[in-house]
C-alpha cells in the first residue's frame, strides 16, 4: 500500500505549497472590483419623521 510509505509526504506537501504559493496570489491580487467604493460622510443625515394617517 502506497499511501503508507511516508517518504514523499514531505516534498508533495512542500511542492503543494510552492503551487499555492506562486499561482494562486497573482491571480488574487490581480483581481479588480467593478465598483469602487465610494466615501460615506460623517454627518449623520437628517431624518424626517413618518407620516401615520391612521393614528
Amino acid at each position: 500500500m502506497p499511501q503508507l510509505n511516508p517518504a514523499p509526504w514531505f516534498m508533495i506537501l512542500v511542492f503543494s505549497w510552492m503551487v499555492f504559493l506562486t499561482i494562486i496570489p497573482p491571480k488574487v491580487l490581480a483581481h479588480t472590483f467593478p465598483n469602487e467604493p465610494t466615501p460615506q460622510s460623517t454627518q449623520k443625515p437628517k431624518t424626517e419623521s413618518w407620516n401615520w394617517p391612521w393614528y
